[in-house]
């Protein structure tokens, strides 16, 4: 984990922020690793690891648009942080070899010239070799890497002696901003309270390398590049044998050592070199070392290590996101591997985008946007992390328990606010730019099958929110209606489940099914098999509804199993929705859908042709009309909906604006004329379906139409009005428009038994509580002049919405009560049927 900064910029951090602030920076700053390192060892003691380190655990663990993100981001981090190192090793070479400033010509070793050029020259020579050793493979670099810290080792006990065995020496500080003849002196003073004390707060000044002003936050950013390298295991996750097992020790190991070290360093520093030497001379450990050629050794060797393991790193997330295919042919070159499976296609790759990045000049200018990077992407381990934790999913059982919940959110805030502290902008244009990324991937990737996070959050939270979900607590205020729609070919019901859905108002919408089988006949459930249809068909439709499958033997049977079965706790359908019964032959909407006309799509989707009109129907006149009495004894309101495939929505929204397109709603039973109240609970449940019809986005333009049937001598004006402050009670809009209706009630009267008011009336009133029985009295001529008077009136709406009575409590009259419906809604086009049974209207606040 050592680096640059242990050699080149440790004494820049303590000499700006003084020793307080330094073991703050280093406080924070391991906090923040610490919490990550927790992070990344139980992901990576969760299961088995592939090459990709931070980016396979991210990706597995948040899928793929998240996992793809924060792969390319981690990729950048590391291409700018080799590139940070390459140009701290080019520092370090011209501070050794360079010609000083002021001096044309170069003396014993100080040959090399030094410019703005000379020095990215220098930069690609040594990122040429790192090149090399990488396309060799990370093999020879991890057998390499125990003879490196072996040697960074050495150093570092040499560095330590030297602060007790070198004796109070002055150090002339040659400056390359300032004329060659002009130098400041350091002082290397030994072990000195005076010194210590003046070292001991903040004195922050002008960095002589890119001339801008210090603070807590921009020196902070310099010496977090020296903590990164945690990430060093995990990105060779690939390369390493048991790295569920070398990640954890040789993590927790590394940031342990490495922040006693750094500790240890800055309170030598700041008790035995005075502040100029430790801002203006950023190699001042060769100067004070009893031995300089070895600490000249030992920058060499970390800074080359470090840039070496951030070449590799970035080469290795990059083949991963090529080898996952999440950017198509973008990265397509990078998944060319070597016969020993080195990707040598991403290291070179990598090596580009490390070059150009090394013109960006100088150590310092860089080290903001690799901090902001890395913090970034740490952030979003502990969020990998946080939700595998929340998500409760009984296959997260890492091996390493030393981690909570608590410190992933840490963690995250931890590396959310430096981030910030740091730059504002470079943070803001990163979150800019991993959120485009997000989105891109989230419309552009093929799906994948690592599994995702998000889909056992959800589940997580639903199961919380649905057993608070408390049905006693259900006030007619916020009722909303639930669907449960039965289809029996989704080829003939498109349209229908296209409308179902703009009325389900928020609510719970399911599509209901029923396969005539008997399960103790078949090998396995047939229902399997047709469930993605199902689901591709949601997809397709654009619906929020889900799919509820049964197996009976028959229709009536199947569709009480959904009625009782259907939905969970407090969210189970309230309303039954069935296409109409009548002898019109069945036609292939689906075919016809905008969303399978294009050529590319196939039609079918499993599911199979539709009935020919010669062919026998499944379900008999007297268990359809048998299904609507089962649903309102079990409390459910009911809708029966006609000709539904004839209503074209798209056309029928945005045709000329004058005049608007209209919904009819007629509130009176019209089966039973004796009866004709509006205020009725089937009469409200009517009007507000209706009115959430109109609410519904592409509906919103549409006009609700009110009829009120009336007759002569019954004060038509006030039972308007009182219409009409009921309207405005509940508020909604709506046209009310008088329709007298004597010629039509007087073919009632003819039929009846007895005149209005007489035992037959009386019997009647008393049948609405236990199925009317006024089925036998409505004569078809009287149905047909009810047709005909809801047909007169025009302009002819988009829909209509007629009252439907109870079923007669005799099943014996069961198709006779389905031929008069059928009478009733002849020809009107697409119809509702409405019957309501729970009080859906509210005039409280």
């Amino acid at each position: 984990m050592f680096s640059v900064v242990l050699f080149l910029r440790l004494g820049f951090v303590v000499g700006h922020a003084g020793l307080y602030q330094a073991l703050a920076m280093f406080a924070v700053a391991y906090f923040i690793i610490g919490m990550t390192v927790l992070s990344v060892c139980a992901i990576a003691t969760n299961g088995a690891l592939d090459a990709g380190g931070a980016y396979y655990m991210i990706s597995r663990a948040l899928g793929p648009e998240f996992g793809g993100s924060i792969g390319i981001m981690f990729f950048l981090a590391n291409v700018c942080g080799s590139a940070l190192y390459v140009l701290g090793l080019v520092e370090a070479v011209v501070d050794s070899f360079g010609i000083p400033p002021g001096q044309k010509g170069g003396t014993g070793v100080h040959v090399l010239p030094q410019s703005y050029w000379y020095e990215l020259l220098y930069g690609t020579v040594l990122l040429a070799l790192c090149l090399l050793v990488c396309l060799v493979g990370a093999s020879i670099y991890a057998k390499a890497t125990f003879l490196i810290f072996l040697i960074v080792a050495g150093v570092l006990g040499t560095i330590l002696v030297s602060f007790f065995a070198t004796r109070p020496i002055g150090v002339p500080i040659r400056l390359p901003y300032l004329n060659g003849s002009e130098i400041e002196n350091g002082s290397f003073t030994g072990f000195s309270l005076d010194t210590l004390r003046k070292n001991l707060g903040g004195g922050y000044g002008v960095d002589y390398t890119t001339g801008q002003m210090m603070s807590f936050s921009s020196v902070f950013a310099v010496m977090f590049n020296g903590c990164t390298g945690i990430m060093a295991g995990s990105n060779m996750s690939g390369d390493l044998k048991r790295p569920s097992y070398s990640i954890p020790r040789g993590t927790i190991s590394a940031v342990l050592f490495t922040y006693l070290v750094y500790n240890l360093l800055a309170f030598l520093m700041c008790a035995t070199c005075n502040r100029i030497l430790l801002q203006k001379d950023y190699g001042f450990l060769r100067d004070i070392s009893i031995f300089p050629p070895l600490v000249t050794v030992g920058i060499y060797a970390a800074t080359l290590s470090a840039a070496m393991s951030n070449l590799i790193g970035a080469s290795r997330i990059l083949y991963a996101l090529a080898r996952d295919d999440l950017f198509g042919r973008a990265l397509a070159l990078a998944k060319k591997t070597s016969a020993s499976g080195n990707p040598v296609m991403a290291v070179i790759l990598s090596w580009l985008v490390v070059q150009l990045v090394l013109f960006s000049g100088k150590l310092n200018t860089i080290a903001g946007v690799v901090t902001t990077f890395f913090l970034l992407v740490y952030a979003t381990v502990n969020l990998a992390c946080l939700a595998l934790e929340w998500a409760s999913a009984p296959n997260f059982r890492p091996t390493f328990r030393y981690f909570t919940w608590h410190t992933c959110l840490l963690g995250i805030a931890g590396c959310c606010v430096m981030m910030f502290l740091i730059s504002p902008v470079s943070a803001s244009a990163s979150l800019g730019f991993l959120l485009l990324l997000l989105l891109a991937l989230h419309y552009l990737s093929p799906s994948s099958t690592w599994g995702y996070i998000s889909q056992a959050l959800i589940f997580h939270q639903v199961r919380k929110y649905l057993l608070m979900l408390d049905v006693r607590k259900d006030h007619v205020k916020f009722w909303r209606p639930q669907m449960l729609l039965m289809v029996q070919n989704p080829r003939g019901s498109a349209r229908l489940i296209d409308f179902v859905n703009d009325l389900k108002k928020s609510g719970l919408y399911i599509l209901g099914h029923v396969e005539l089988q008997d399960l103790d006949m078949l090998p396995s459930d047939p229902l399997q098999s047709q469930q993605d249809s199902w689901l591709s068909l949601v997809d397709k439709l654009n619906v929020k509804a889900f799919v509820s499958l049964t197996l009976a033997p028959s229709v009536r049977h199947g569709v009480r199993q959904l009625l009782f079965t259907s939905g969970l706790g407090g969210m189970r359908p309230n309303t039954l929705v069935l296409g109409f019964y009548d002898d019109e032959a069945p036609q292939d909407g689906l075919a016809r859908h905008p969303a399978f006309t294009s050529a590319r799509e196939e039609v079918p989707l499993g599911f199979p042709p539709l009935r020919e009109p010669t062919t026998p129907k499944l379900l008999s006149a007297q268990e359809y009309v048998g299904i609507v009495a089962d649903a309102l004894k079990m409390l459910r309101n009911v809708l029966l909906v006609r000709q539904l495939e004839s209503l074209d929505k798209a056309w029928e929204l945005r045709r000329a604006a004058s005049p608007p397109p209209t919904i009819h709603v007629w509130p009176v039973n019209l089966l039973r004329p004796d009866s004709a109240r509006y205020a009725d609970t089937c009469s409200l449940f009517l009007l507000q379906m209706a009115c959430v019809l109109n609410m519904a986005r592409a509906w919103r333009r549409a006009r609700l139409r009110l009829f009120l049937c009336v007759e002569a001598g019954t004060m038509p004006h006030a039972q308007e009005e009182k219409l009409r402050q009921l309207l405005k009670d509940l508020r909604i809009q709506a046209q009310i428009q008088l329709v007298p209706w004597d010629a039509i009630t007087r073919l009632h009267w003819q039929t009846c038994r007895g005149p209005p008011g007489g035992p037959a009336e009386e019997e009647e009133e008393e049948g609405v509580v236990n199925f009317p029985t006024n089925t036998t009295q409505v004569s078809d001529e009287y149905v047909c002049a009810a047709n005909k008077l809801v047909l007169e009136q025009s302009p002819a709406p988009a829909v209509r919405f007629l009252y439907l009575p109870r079923p007669p409590a005799d099943t014996s009259l069961y198709p006779l009560y389905l031929h008069q419906l059928e009478l009733l809604t002849r020809g009107l086009g697409p119809t509702v049927l409405v019957h309501g049974v729970s009080a859906v209207t509210s005039t409280q606040l």
